[in-house]
C-alpha cells in the first residue's frame, strides 16, 4: 500500500516508433533490481512487527513504548516522502534510490547497535526517512526506463513488493531468529540492503535525472476542498486497518492470547497471502458497486472482524486474523482513483501524512490503550473506529473514484 510517484520524468528509454511491439527482457534486470530495493525497503520497516515480542522482552519496556516505535518510523518516513523529490533534484533519481537502500541498512545497523530507547526511537527514524526517499524516486526511474506501452507490466512487478513483504516478513524473522538475537537481524537485513544498493549503482540502469521538489504552494487551494479532508481521513483508516494492525498483532497473539511467537508469526504471514487475491478482485469490485459503495464495504467488513479480533478466544479469532487484512487491499486502487482526481499534489501530500497517522499513530495508540486497558480494548476501539469510516465514506462525491454510485 504505497503511494504512486508524481513527479516528471523524461521520455522512457527504447519507446517504439512505429507500430511493433515493444521489448521487455533487456530492461528485467534493472527492473529486478529495483523490485529487489523495494523489498528490501519495505521489509525493514514491517520487521519490526514480528521482531516485537523478542524487543519488548528484551528492552523490558511496556506496549506503549513497543508500539511508539512505528510512530518514529512513520514520522522519519514522512519526512522522507516530503523531502525526496529535493534530494533527488540534487542527486538525481539514480543516486537517491541507492542512497535509500545504503541509509535505510546503516539505520538498521545503527538500531542494532543501540542499547537505550532514545537511540532506537532515533534509529528508527532515520530508517523511515531513508526509506522514504525511495519511492518517488524509484518509480520516475521505472517509468522513464521501459517503454510506456509496458508501464503496466513493469509497475505490476514492481508492486508486487510490498503485498510479499507483509507475507515474508514474518517467515524471514522467524528464520533469523532461530540464528541469532533480535539485534543480529536487523544487521542481517542492514547488510542485505547496502550490498544492493551498491549493486544497482554499479549495474542498475536508468534515473540518470533529477527530480523535483515538491510545490508546497499547491497545498493551500487542497486545504479547502473539503473531498481533501475526506480522503485524508479514509486513507488514514485504511493504512491504520493495514498496517497498524499488522504492526501489532504478533505482540497481541503472544502477549495476550499466549500463542507460540513462530506460531504466531505464521499466522500473520499467512492472513497476508489472501489480500493478494483480493487486490486482483478489488478493481471488478469496485466496477460492480461503485466508489462509495465498495468503500463503505470495506470500512464495515474490516472494522467488523477487527472488533471480532479483540472480543473473541484464542481457539476462535484464527479464521479472524486470516479474514481481517482480506478487503482492506480493495481500498487502495479505488482511493488513490479518488485522489488522483483532485491532481497530483494531492497524492503527494495526502500520502505522507496519512502514513504518520494510520501506519504510525494507530500502533502507537494501540500500545497505549493495551498498557491502560489490554489488548482486546485496543482491537476494539480500532475496529469501532474503522466502522465510522463507512460515514466519512459517505462524503465522497458520486463519481469519485469512478465506477457507479
Amino acid at each position: 500500500m504505497e503511494a504512486p510517484a508524481i513527479g516528471r520524468a523524461s521520455p522512457p528509454e527504447g519507446t517504439p516508433q512505429g507500430g511493433t511491439a515493444p521489448a521487455f527482457r533487456p530492461f528485467l534486470r534493472p527492473l529486478l533490481l529495483l523490485t529487489g530495493i523495494f523489498t528490501l525497503n519495505f521489509v525493514s520497516r514491517v520487521v519490526l512487527a514480528p521482531l516485537l515480542p523478542a524487543i519488548e522482552r528484551d528492552l523490558s519496556i511496556g506496549h506503549a513504548a513497543a508500539g511508539g516505535l512505528f510512530f518514529f518510523i512513520s514520522m522519519g518516513y514522512c519526512v522522507g516522502l516530503l523531502t525526496s523529490g529535493s534530494v533527488s533534484a540534487r542527486l538525481t533519481h539514480r543516486r537517491t534510490v541507492a542512497l535509500s537502500s545504503v541509509a535505510v541498512g546503516a539505520a538498521l545497523c545503527l538500531i542494532a547497535l543501540s542499547n537505550g530507547l532514545l537511540g532506537i526511537r532515533g534509529g528508527m527514524t532515520l530508517l523511515g526517512a531513508a526509506a522514504g526517499l525511495y519511492l518517488p524516486s524509484g518509480v520516475a526511474t521505472i517509468t522513464n526506463l521501459v517503454p510506456t506501452a509496458t508501464w503496466g507490466r513493469a509497475l505490476a512487478i514492481h508492486e508486487l513488493a510490498p503485498n510479499l513483504s507483509f507475507a515474508a516478513a514474518p517467515l524471514l524473522a522467524e528464520a533469523l531468529l532461530a540464528w541469532m538475537p533480535w539485534r543480529g537481524c536487523l544487521v542481517a537485513i542492514g547488510l542485505v540492503a547496502m550490498s544492493w544498493g551498491a549493486l544497482y549503482l554499479r549495474f542498475g540502469s536508468g534515473g540518470s535525472f533529477p527530480g523535483a521538489p515538491s510545490n508546497w504552494r499547491s497545498l493551500r487551494p487542497l486545504l479547502r476542498q473539503r473531498p481533501f479532508w475526506v480522503l485524508m481521513a479514509l486513507f488514514t483508516l485504511a493504512l491504520g486497518m493495514s498496517l497498524g494492525v499488522y504492526a501489532m498483532l504478533p505482540l497481541y497473539l503472544v502477549a495476550e492470547l499466549e500463542f507460540a511467537r513462530p506460531a504466531a508469526n505464521s499466522l500473520v504471514a499467512a492472513s497476508r497471502l489472501s489480500g493478494l487475491v483480493m487486490l486482483f478482485a478489488s478493481g471488478w469490485l469496485a466496477d460492480r458497486l461503485g466508489a462509495r459503495r465498495t468503500l463503505m464495504l470495506v470500512f464495515s467488513a474490516t472494522g467488523a472482524l477487527t472488533v471480532l479480533l479483540g472480543v473473541l478466544p484464542a481457539p476462535w479469532v484464527l479464521p479472524v486474523v486470516l479474514l481481517q487484512p482480506t478487503l482492506v487491499v480493495c481500498f487502495f486502487p479505488v482511493g488513490f482513483a479518488a485522489l488522483s482526481q483532485l491532481g497530483p499534489q494531492a497524492v503527494a501530500f495526502v500520502v505522507p501524512l496519512a502514513i504518520l497517522a494510520g501506519a504510525g499513530g494507530v500502533p502507537a495508540a494501540m500500545g497505549w490503550i493495551a498498557t491502560q486497558s489490554g489488548f482486546a480494548a485496543a482491537m476494539v476501539s480500532v475496529g469501532a473506529l474503522t466502522l465510522a469510516g463507512v460515514l466519512v465514506a459517505r462524503g465522497l462525491p458520486r463519481h469519485a473514484g469512478g465506477g457507479g454510485s
